[in-house]
């Protein structure tokens, strides 16, 4: 097959209901002559219903479980029946089979990791099977993909690594091939298998990870992220308010922002990209003939406009060995051993000779069982209700502009980002 691929991940917002998903359509007419694979994320908040599912199956609450499923599956059944006109339509045994495995998933056995990835891949199969049936009615050669088929993962079973070796051998076999046939592969983000062919997921948000999968392993023409805002802003609207849409980054500069904390792309997304150098677009679904943001392997624009991230609900705890010794790299090894067994992530650390202070976010940690893990050998002292503000490309008059009349607890600048702890 000699014609280039392009990879269209829409998220939950782009196919939130019936109207959205006539959006998507709408999109997809905008390029008749490609071949396009699209990666589909759950409708709406479908995650974070599915997440309370699990839980109730977890608890073996089986009324709380048939309720909240009920109430998922007629969200979705609305959706289908606005949609899709003829109802002898197979998308609805589909949607009855999907919606009865679902059902049956309050008896499933296993650990809680598994039956997690089982229960919250039933938003991507829902989401998937609407809107290929959707765009086949609309008259596009379209056809339903099984990711569970195609992304290997490894063992574990939440946030896992991918197979790469395997999983560009699914694709060579039961992927591109079916190129020939049709102009339009659907598939789900966010999941894949194991190697005994059970469920796995990729992590939240995964769904950028598996655009990035997909184009890897197709050698795409470039991935293209639909999203509500007009592309890569150099900070969140939420705590920004004259926010800049970048026009153009390198790759090196999106993994950076990603790595400190920029939600607009998975941090796992860019690697399989920038390793084949596919371009990665990031556009709005409400204006789609509009530009968005490019981002590939050119640096020649990433110090133009300064990016600017803010993690709010920080806790930042300082340490200090009980026989004062230094914090060196024995210290240091206990240290990061101690906190690793936690499971905690760190936003920023800095030693000096006697003291080590690491930030996290608060709402992810429990702070009483992280001192219990430190205090047979540490002194440790915690302040609460903090903020990181990180700045890329910043100078003197940002950082004083963004931290005037706050307490500063910790400040670290390299020659392209400063990073400040403060109140």
């Amino acid at each position: 097959m000699t014609k280039k691929i392009n990879v269209f991940k829409f998220g939950g917002a782009s196919v939130k209901d019936a109207d959205a998903v006539r959006n998507v359509n709408k999109i997809l007419t905008l390029f008749p002559e490609n071949k396009i694979a699209i990666v589909v994320s759950a409708m709406g908040k479908s995650t974070n219903a599915l997440e309370k599912i699990y839980n109730a199956q977890q608890k073996k609450d089986a009324s709380l479980f048939l309720n909240l499923t009920d109430e998922l599956l007629h969200f979705h059944k609305k959706i289908l029946n606005e949609l899709i006109s003829d109802k002898t339509h197979p998308v609805f045994k589909d949607f009855h089979f999907l919606s009865e495995e679902l059902k049956s998933s309050f008896s499933l056995t296993g650990s809680s990791a598994e039956c997690y990835s089982h229960i919250v891949s039933f938003g991507e199969l829902l989401s998937t099977k609407i809107i290929n049936a959707f765009l086949q009615e609309q008259g596009f050669l379209s056809l339903w993909k099984d990711a569970r088929k195609i992304i290997r993962s490894k063992e574990n079973f939440k946030d896992s690594d991918v197979d790469w070796t395997k999983t560009e051998e699914f694709f060579k076999e039961y992927f591109l091939p079916d190129f020939e046939q049709y102009d339009i592969l659907v598939t789900q983000g966010f999941i894949g298998h194991n190697s005994e062919g059970k469920t796995t997921t990729l992590g939240r948000e995964g769904s950028d990870f598996t655009a990035g999968i997909i184009a890897y392993c197709c050698n795409a023409e470039d991935v293209t992220i639909w999203k509500d805002v007009p592309g890569m802003l150099n900070a969140d609207p939420k705590w920004f308010k004259n926010t800049v849409k970048l026009d153009e980054i390198s790759f090196k500069e999106a993994i950076e922002l990603s790595y400190y904390g920029a939600s607009v792309i998975h941090p796992k997304t860019l690697k399989p990209l920038r390793n084949k150098n596919i371009p990665l677009r990031v556009k709005s679904f409400l204006k789609p003939n509009d530009s968005g943001t490019l981002i590939w392997k050119n640096t020649k624009y990433d110090h133009l406009i300064p990016s600017y991230i803010f993690k709010m609900n920080q806790v930042l705890f300082s340490i200090t060995p009980k026989d004062f010794s230094f914090v060196q790299e024995e210290k240091l090894s206990d240290i990061f051993s101690r906190i690793h067994q936690s499971g905690y992530k760190i936003n920023i650390m800095q030693n000096s000779a006697l003291n080590f202070s690491f930030l996290m976010d608060e709402d992810k940690t429990d702070i009483d069982e992280l001192i219990s893990l430190l205090q047979d050998e540490y002194i440790v002292k915690y302040n609460e209700n903090l903020e990181l503000i990180t700045i890329r490309h910043y100078n003197d008059q940002i950082i004083n502009e963004l931290t005037n009349g706050k307490e500063i607890f910790l400040k670290q600048t390299t020659r392209e980002t400063a990073r400040i702890v403060c109140r």
